[in-house]
C-alpha cells in the first residue's frame, strides 16, 4: 500500500514560478506552462478541487539508480544525460503509479485524483517529508511519482 493521509505543505511562492525556471533545452522553463490544462497559470488551488479535511498522498517508488546502471550497461557509449533521460523510464514509472491509484480507488471509492499537486500550490517534497518519505533532487537512487486524492470540494 503506497498511500497515506497527509496534511499538504504549500509552496511559499506562486506555483508557476517553478515552471518557468530554465533547465537543459528549455530556456523558458516547462513547455506546458500556460498551454496544458491543469498547469499554471490557470491551475486551481488544491482546496478548490478537494476538501481540505481528508487528503491522501499516493506514490510509487521507481528504482532510478538501477535503471541508470542498466542503461549504462546496455548503452556504454551514451552520455550521462542520455542514461538518465526521462523518456526511458517515466512511462514505466507512471504505469506503476496508475496501478497504485487504481488500488487506492478500489478501497476509497468516489475520490478525486489531483494529478499535478505542484501546479495546485503543493510543495510535494515537504509534504512527503511529513510522512518520512524523502525525495532526492535530482533523483539518484529512487524517483517518486506523487498524486493527491480527496473528496471533491463543494
Amino acid at each position: 500500500m503506497s498511500w497515506q493521509l497527509v496534511k499538504p505543505v504549500f509552496l511559499t511562492e506562486l506555483p508557476g514560478n517553478l515552471c518557468r525556471l530554465k533547465y537543459p533545452n528549455h530556456s523558458n522553463g516547462c513547455p506546458n506552462y500556460g498551454k496544458k490544462v491543469g498547469c499554471p497559470p490557470t491551475a486551481s488551488h488544491l482546496y478548490t478541487l478537494i476538501d481540505s479535511s481528508l487528503v491522501f498522498v499516493i506514490w510509487n517508488v521507481f528504482p532510478f539508480g538501477q535503471h541508470v546502471q542498466r542503461m549504462r550497461s546496455k548503452h556504454p557509449d551514451w552520455s550521462e544525460r542520455q542514461v538518465r533521460c526521462c523518456l526511458y523510464w517515466q512511462g514505466k514509472a507512471r504505469k506503476q503509479l496508475r496501478m497504485e491509484v487504481d488500488n487506492f480507488l478500489s478501497v476509497h471509492r468516489n475520490m478525486y485524483i489531483v494529478q499535478c499537486p505542484e501546479a495546485c500550490g503543493v510543495n510535494v517534497t515537504a509534504t512527503m517529508a511529513n510522512i518520512n518519505k524523502f525525495l532526492e533532487w535530482p533523483p539518484e537512487e529512487i524517483a517518486y511519482q506523487v498524486v493527491l486524492a480527496g473528496r471533491r470540494s463543494e
